[in-house]
């Protein structure tokens, strides 16, 4: 553990700040304010003390910010890198154990090891974690119980392992006491309560001198809670700068509770929202507790839902994202896990937002009006839908009263005629209690989303959903699948197929559904039938001009396939899988893919040797901002095809390596400028010498590399690139963490800043005999 030490404070750069409204900066301003000296604590008692296992607790009320503050030690860079093996699991009120272990198994093997549902995860886990120092932590534990119950997972020795615990209830924390006296989490002083509100109020400047005295009345009303402080900033933050709206804000606060104050906080929140925020904000809650809602997933969900206003524009892709970034900037919504990228992958809700949208939907009976926006009716429409949300209550009483929606006692039955449904986001919860949901879904005619990727359906799937066609948006696990099955649902915006066979997409019906935007199956061929070729040359509503995302499809580059590329002008994320010397370009009209930002492509050629030239194929749409590049042979050609992209900001290459004229996995760009680029991942991108002048990434901010076998060093002109913030190691030879060490003491010498995080994860490996090259 010789690289075990601090590497610089503060955590992940995101960069510079952008005009584009984006909720991609959550990072920017993770060291939350007043958390300073809990986290030294914290952090010398998972670093000194005992060498025995030994668990740290973390109380205190809800929205003291527990969590934020074990999350901001767990991220810490000297933390990553004194532990092995490092795991994060929210346990909650309710919790299942062995998804759980399942979780915290992943993380502790990157993923590495398929579990098989008869194995014994709790052993395997034991295995993984006997003779390594580890750090579990264990979110929002409600009682002794659930420590009993994963605790003895954890192997004891004397290796410095530690497990962190937040818990809100005193007992709990007091009773796991080993080695450490428990934390408790104090409330903010006025002053750092004001600093905080400042923080997000004004983003960095300072308040002005007329609204000093309001704002510092508002800190003391939040009687030093974190989350109400945040909370009330992102409402007054949108209020006009007037010392009297804000000394409303804080007479208001001064007569509440503490637990009452949180929700009257929200409440105002919610207050404050258009309708179609309220309406993405209520669906939010009805996903279970502690949650990582796959932002892809929801901004679909809400578009299928029509909740999201489509104001002067058809992209309600974009309309969504603003949502989210509204959501997200009044601190209603918290962002849980990020892409290398920056684009937020994950979000969640913090418990008692959560628990106010659950008594909110409860008051209304989770009934409400909604008014479609909708891209295909006139922008005036007012036409509402009076709508009910499905939850597990109204789940019970359907199935008890044999879906006769007269008989239900929480619905007027002079209402159920022109009811409409809202679909519940997480339906297959509901598997424990239906061998077949379908049953149930098949009687609520019109659901618009139907969401079940998580359990495999019986072949009669097809015809169950024949009366759905109302569906917007389709999530299924099936075994076989046609088309042909759907080709009626002429509304449908998403498709999101997994299949335990392969699938074959008919490209004549698939261009029938005009108003398809996201198609993605794990698996899929593009396949034609005979004579097709001129129904689809002659088709006029060939141009699907609505689709955004498509993949990820297996293709051979002939004519047929080129040009079926070429009636999506309008796509935004592509994934391929090149199964064959190409024939034809990948685009045979760059230009013509002008807003394809994402592209994912693996390539397959195992006839490479003898076929040189093909990189000719794959000249790129010049928009193109990420490019995930897997089993690429990289001749300098093709980096240079890569290297033309003036907006490329990300960059994976997977499972390749560099292919020169004189050398291979030796790769040069010493005289190659990648203008743009941000971030670079090289994941088992196989490469012996790596040769880098300071001019070739002269904007980057992150460079990532795993299982990196070969290479061992880094070039030292990565020290003299200004904008470097982060260099990431997973599963590395030795050599190349201590290169990367190198780098940052020169940076620190030369600039006398501590700028650039060094982060080691995983074993570090003796590298293989590289004369094999």
């Amino acid at each position: 553990m010789e690289l075990a030490e601090t590497c610089g404070k503060g955590t992940l750069s995101a960069g510079e700040p952008s005009t584009k409204r984006s909720i991609t900066s959550i990072y920017e301003d993770e060291e939350v304010v007043g958390f300073e000296k809990d986290a030294e604590i914290i952090m010398k008692k998972l670093i000194r003390g005992t060498k025995e296992r030994d668990v740290i607790s973390i109380y205190g009320m809800p929205g003291l910010g527990k969590t934020t503050l074990a999350r901001k030690v767990y991220n810490n860079p000297s933390i990553v890198n004194y532990f092995d093996v490092k795991a994060w699991c929210a346990v909650s009120q309710t919790y299942n154990r062995r998804t759980l272990l399942v979780e915290i198994f992943k993380q502790a093997t990157n993923d590495e090891i398929k579990i098989k549902e008869d194995d014994d995860v709790a052993d395997m886990l034991r295995r993984v974690l006997i003779g390594k120092r580890y750090l579990i932590v264990l979110d929002d534990i409600w009682d002794v119980e659930a420590w009993e119950d994963l605790g003895i997972c954890f192997p004891q020795g004397e290796y410095g392992s530690r497990v962190m615990v937040t818990t809100r209830i005193e007992q709990v924390a007091k009773h796991l006491q080993h080695h450490s006296d428990p934390h408790s989490l104090s409330f903010l002083t006025s002053e750092k309560s004001w600093k905080l509100l400042e923080k997000k109020v004004f983003q960095g400047e300072s308040c002005s001198p007329d609204l000093l005295e309001a704002g510092l009345q508002v800190a003391q009303h939040c009687k030093g809670l974190p989350l109400v402080v945040v909370l009330v900033a992102g409402f007054i933050a949108k209020m006009g700068r007037e010392a009297s709206l804000w000394l409303e804000v804080a007479n208001d606060l001064s007569s509440l509770a503490l637990g009452e104050q949180s929700m009257k906080v929200i409440q105002s929140s919610y207050d404050h929202l258009e309708d179609p925020l309220k309406h993405c904000l209520l669906y939010m809650g009805l996903f279970p507790e502690d949650h990582k809602i796959p932002v892809d997933d929801l901004l679909k969900l809400w578009m299928a839902e029509e909740f999201v206003l489509n104001s002067e524009t058809e992209n309600m892709e974009e309309a969504s994202r603003n949502c989210l970034s509204d959501l997200h900037n009044r601190s209603l919504v918290m962002v849980s896990g990020m892409r290398i990228n920056r684009d937020v992958e994950y979000c969640s809700l913090h418990d008692v937002v959560r628990e106010f949208c659950l008594r909110k939907l409860t008051e209304d009976k989770y009934m409400q009006l909604t008014v479609p926006y909708n891209p295909y009716q006139h922008l005036c429409s007012t036409e509402s839908r009076l709508c009910i949300y499905i939850h597990d209550d109204l789940v019970e009483q359907l199935d008890h009263y044999e879906y006769q929606l007269d008989k239900i006692p929480m619905l007027n039955f002079k209402e159920t005629n022109s009811l409409e449904f809202i679909a519940h986001p997480k339906l297959n919860i509901w598997n424990n209690l239906y061998s077949n949901p379908l049953d149930l879904v098949v009687k609520l005619r019109f659901v618009r989303a139907l969401h079940l990727m998580d359990v495999t359906l019986p072949d009669s799937w097809a015809t169950a959903i024949q009366s759905l066609t109302e569906l917007r948006y389709l999530a299924l696990y099936v075994r076989q699948f046609e088309l042909e099955w759907i080709s009626h649902l002429h509304d449908l915006q998403t498709l999101h197929l997994k299949s335990s066979e392969r699938i074959h997409l008919n490209a004549a019906t698939l261009s029938e559904m005009a108003r398809l935007r996201h198609v993605n199956v794990d698996s899929f061929s593009l396949v034609w039938e005979d004579n097709e070729e001129g129904s689809f040359e002659e088709c006029s509503t060939s141009m699907l001009e609505s689709m955004k995302t498509f993949g990820h499809c297996e293709i051979d580059l002939y004519n047929m396939n080129a040009r079926f590329l070429w009636r999506l002008p309008n796509l935004e994320e592509l994934g391929l899988h090149v199964e064959d010397v190409p024939e034809f370009p990948l685009f045979p009209i760059p230009e013509g893919h002008t807003r394809l930002h994402s592209l994912f492509l693996h390539i397959y050629l195992p006839n490479f040797f003898v076929s040189f030239g093909w990189e000719r194929y794959f000249v790129f749409p010049s928009n193109l901002r990420h490019l995930n590049f897997s089993g690429c042979v990289l001749t300098e050609e093709m980096v240079l095809n890569i290297a033309r992209l003036k907006k490329l900001e990300s960059l994976t290459l997977q499972g390749g390596f560099p292919f020169g004229r004189s050398q291979s996995y030796f790769w040069d760009v010493t005289n190659v400028e990648f203008r743009t680029l941000k971030y670079l991942t090289l994941l088992t991108f196989q490469m012996v010498k790596w040769k880098v002048s300071e001019e070739s990434f002269p904007m980057l901010e992150e460079l990532s590399l795993d299982y990196s076998l070969y290479l061992k060093e880094i070039p030292p002109s990565f020290a003299d690139m200004p904008t470097l913030r982060l260099i990431e190691l997973s599963k590395c030879i030795q050599s190349l963490g201590v290169s990367a060490m190198n780098i940052k003491r020169e940076i620190e010498e030369n600039t006398g800043c501590d700028s650039l995080q060094v982060v080691i994860k995983g074993t570090t490996f003796v590298p293989f005999d590289v004369t094999l090259f």
